[in-house]
C-alpha cells in the first residue's frame, strides 16, 4: 500500500516546526545574515521545544524520532532560514556516527549530555585535500600504547567554533578511523569564523590538531572502519540535507509567487505572462518531486533498507531545485531581486551550499551510477 499522508503525530510535528520557523526564525533571518552572529538564543528555544537531538534514542534522553520526522522538521526550519537551520541541524551530522557505531560509553558520555543542556557538536572530516573524497583524509592518528595522538587540520567544519566535541576522521595504519574528541582537549586550536557566500548564521571554522591525545576508548568501531562510518552516516543525513534544500526552494517559490501575483507590467499581473507563469509551474512541480524523493530516501532508511542511491538522488535533486528556485525568484523580482532589500537575494546565496556540502552534486551522480552498475 502507498500512503502519501503524514500521520497525525507528524502533522503536529510539522505544525510545531512551521510555527517556530515563522515566529522565531524568519523575522530574524536578515539580522543574522548581516551580522554573522551564531543564533544561540534561537537554538535554545528550539532545544526547549524538543526540535533538536531528534535521532538520539529515548534511552539516552533523545526524542527517538524517525528520519522522516527529521526531514519534516528540517524543511520547515530551513524555510525560515537555512543558516539558522544548519546551526541547529549540524548536531545531527556529528551525532550520527555515534548513534550508528558507538557503544554505551560513547552514547552516555557524549550524546546523553546533549539532551540535558543545549550544546553543539561538529563533524570534523573535511580537509584541504579531502572533501567529497573522504578516503583521502590525511590527519594523522598514531597509536601510542592505549592512546592515539592526532596531528593535522580540518577545514570548513560546521559548528566547529562552538562544539563541545568532534567526530574526527583520522588516518591510522589500517586506514581512515573515527574518533570522538572533546573540544577542550589540549592541542586543539579553533580558527576564526569563515565568512562564506551564504548561510552566515552557521559557524564554520578551521580546527587544528597538534599532538592531541585521544584514549583508545574514544575510537568508534575498529581501525580502518572510518570510511564505512562516514558513508553510513551520509545515508542518513543526505536525505535531511535534501529536506533543508526543499525548505529553501519552497521559501524562494513562495516569495516569487506572491510577488508575481501582485506586480504588474503593461497593466497585467506578471504571473499571467507565460514567461513567468511557466517558471512557477515548473518550480511547483520540481519542489514537490524533491520532497517526495527526500521522504522516500528517509523512509527507506527508517525501514533499514539500502538507500544509498535514493539518498544521493534526493540530495542532488533537492539541491539543484533549491538553486534553480532561488535563481528564478531573483529573476522574477527583477531589479528588486538583486538588492538585499528583498529576501530572495539571501536565498540565492544560501542555496548554493547544498550543491557542495555532504558530497557535491557531481559526487551524488557518481554514486547513483555506481549503484546502477550494481543492479540497483
Amino acid at each position: 500500500m502507498i500512503d502519501f499522508e503524514l500521520s497525525p503525530e507528524q502533522k503536529a510535528l510539522q505544525t510545531l516546526a512551521r510555527n517556530f520557523a515563522q515566529q522565531e526564525i524568519a523575522p530574524h533571518a536578515a539580522h543574522f545574515d548581516r551580522s554573522g552572529e551564531f543564533p544561540v538564543d534561537i537554538c535554545q528555544k528550539a532545544f526547549d521545544l524538543k526540535l533538536m537531538n531528534n535521532h538520539i534514542s529515548k534511552e539516552y534522553g533523545g526524542m527517538g524520532r524517525s528520519a522522516v520526522d527529521e526531514a519534516i522538521i528540517a524543511e520547515e526550519i530551513s524555510a525560515g532560514c537555512s543558516g539558522i537551520g544548519t546551526a541547529m541541524e549540524a548536531n545531527g551530522l556529528a551525532q550520527a556516527p555515534l548513534i550508528l557505531f558507538g557503544n554505551d560509553y560513547h552514547k552516555r558520555t557524549f550524546l546523553k549530555p546533549m539532551t540535558e543542556k543545549l550544546s553543539f557538536a561538529a563533524y570534523a572530516v573535511t580537509e584541504p585535500e579531502a572533501g567529497s573524497d573522504v578516503a583521502r583524509v590525511k590527519l594523522d592518528a598514531k597509536k601510542v600504547g592505549d592512546k592515539y595522538v592526532l596531528n593535522g587540520v580540518k577545514w570548513w567544519i560546521t559548528n566547529g567554533g562552538v562544539a563541545t566535541w568532534y567526530f574526527v576522521l583520522g588516518k591510522t595504519e589500517k586506514g581512515p578511523t573515527g574518533f570522538v574528541v572533546p573540544a577542550d582537549s589540549p592541542g586543539i586550536t579553533r580558527g576564526a569564523k569563515e565568512w562564506n557566500l551564504g548561510q552566515h548564521a552557521s559557524n564554520t571554522v578551521r580546527v587544528q590538531f597538534e599532538d592531541v591525545v585521544v584514549p583508545e576508548c574514544n575510537r568508534l568501531a575498529e581501525e580502518g572502519d572510518g570510511f564505512k562510518i562516514a558513508m553510513k552516516t551520509f545515508d542518513h543525513t543526505r536525505a535531511l540535507v535534501g529536506a533543508a534544500a526543499v525548505g529553501v526552494a519552497r521559501a524562494a517559490f513562495t516569495h516569487a509567487l506572491n510577488y508575481a501575483k501582485t506586480r504588474k507590467a503593461f497593466d497585467r499581473k506578471i504571473i499571467t505572462y507565460q514567461g513567468i507563469g511557466f517558471k512557477l509551474a515548473d518550480l511547483a512541480t520540481e519542489i514537490d518531486a524533491a520532497r517526495f524523493l527526500v521522504h522516500r530516501a528517509a523512509w527507506l532508511y527508517d525501514q533499514g533498507k539500502n538507500n544509498a542511491k535514493e539518498a544521493s538522488m534526493a540530495k542532488m535533486f533537492a539541491a539543484d531545485t533549491a538553486m534553480k528556485a532561488a535563481t528564478e525568484a531573483v529573476q522574477i523580482f527583477g531589479g528588486y531581486g538583486y538588492t538585499n532589500e528583498m529576501p530572495v537575494e539571501k536565498l540565492m546565496r544560501d542555496a548554493k551550499i547544498y550543491q557542495i556540502y555532504e558530497g557535491t552534486c557531481e559526487i551524488q551522480r557518481s554514486i547513483i551510477v555506481a549503484q546502477l552498475l550494481r543492479g540497483r
